[in-house]
């Protein structure tokens, strides 16, 4: 299958597989001072970074959150319990530092921009900003998606700019950690819709109460998403599912996700619509996934049988369902402690610590029998 239209122009994305050098980190780390797996997931977690970096030694550098913000048209069928207005009420809080994510990212030491990708108001930049305030991007492709009730979410020249444009935002970004996350009114029925198309999840299976249905409007989500689902069946491929049933924030991430993999950084995936905007990388570029920490199972129901067609086993199981990347800098330390474990644990034979003892084979172990006394071997 060709991935690539004649207008969509996509970095490579290489395998970090390499058998010499995860040989030699499994090495380094089975020779740590610890019983062998004593580490659990963190291990692999270290030998994943070392795979990602080619190197034994670890670095974490200059760290960044990228929250994208856009709009989503589907709003108007009354899918989401909160109105469309939000998205920019929620990005002014970001720009003015009160966000969860605001929070979190100051916590870790995390640089912080906020992508204008489609607000349907303008984004403006608060009157006085802050030392450390969020930088704001603006590459709003349109004033939210189009309704996808009634016709496709984009255009394909818009879905091919808003990748284009996660792309040229990473390139920009110092550092080789970067965390994505999103707000955006209506984000959660495109993510279940591309969970449904890309992996055949049912659409009862993959829709959720997103920011808090009730019961009746929850039903009433799942019936106008069966009807978009329906009218988009031709919408097949990675790309045409995007186009039809994603979001200029999700594209943007899409985006956002090949560059940052392209350049070998570290990518911290947050939860149900940036783990969407996997899913779709990953049918653009397969390897992209090598370089992707899944941090949290979000409370969001489709979420688990996601990670599951990703492939992924997150970090954290926290019933967090917030977005905005805060579930990936909740799991951040857990990165950082994989890292420093690998490089600065010492192993048995630098601190004179004595390995395990060889283990004792008995006679019921090999099959064999003692010999009686008095007679000798053959």
């Amino acid at each position: 299958m060709t991935t690539d239209s004649p207008s969509l122009q996509l970095p490579p994305v290489a395998s970090t597989a390499d058998p010499v050098l995860e040989a030699a980190l499994r090495h380094r780390m089975d020779h740590k001072t610890k019983p062998l797996g004593a580490l659990g997931r963190l291990e692999q977690l270290a030998v994943q970074l070392g795979l990602i970096q080619r190197s034994e030694h670890l670095r974490l550098e200059r760290p960044q959150v990228v929250v994208f913000a856009a709009d989503h048209g589907i709003a108007d069928e009354g899918v989401s319990a909160y109105p469309q207005e939000v998205t920019a009420q929620m990005v002014a809080n970001m720009l003015g530092g009160g966000a969860a994510i605001n929070v979190l990212a100051r916590q870790h030491g995390f640089a912080m921009t906020v992508v204008d990708a489609g607000v349907a108001s303008p984004v403006l930049l608060p009157a006085a900003s802050a030392a450390g305030a969020p930088t704001l991007v603006l590459r709003k492709i349109g004033f939210g998606t189009r309704n996808m009730a009634r016709t496709p979410a984009m255009t394909g020249q818009q879905a091919l700019a808003a990748v284009h444009a996660g792309m040229d935002v990473v390139q920009h970004l110092p550092g080789n950690v970067v965390a994505f996350g999103e707000m955006g009114i209506g984000n959660t029925s495109s993510a279940s819709l591309l969970l449904s198309r890309l992996c055949g999840v049912t659409l009862a299976d993959a829709v959720g109460r997103g920011t808090g249905l009730d019961d009746a409007r929850l039903d009433h989500k799942l019936r106008v998403l069966f009807e978009v689902s329906l009218k988009h069946r031709e919408a097949k491929s990675p790309l045409a599912a995007l186009t039809a049933l994603g979001g200029f924030e999700i594209a943007m991430m899409v985006g956002a996700m090949l560059q940052a993999a392209s350049e070998r950084r570290v990518v911290l995936v947050d939860g149900f619509i940036a783990g969407a905007a996997a899913l779709v990388a990953r049918g653009l570029r397969p390897h992209c996934t090598d370089y992707m920490v899944f941090a949290h199972r979000s409370a969001e129901a489709g979420h688990r049988l996601m990670t599951v067609h990703l492939g992924a086993n997150p970090l954290l199981n926290l019933d967090m369902r917030l977005g905005e990347g805060s579930g990936a800098l909740v799991a951040w330390p857990l990165v950082q402690s994989a890292a420093l474990l690998m490089n600065d644990m010492a192993s048995f034979e630098g601190a004179g610590v004595s390995t395990a003892a060889e283990p004792v084979v008995t006679a019921a172990q090999t099959g064999s029998h003692p010999l009686p006394t008095g007679h000798a071997s053959a």
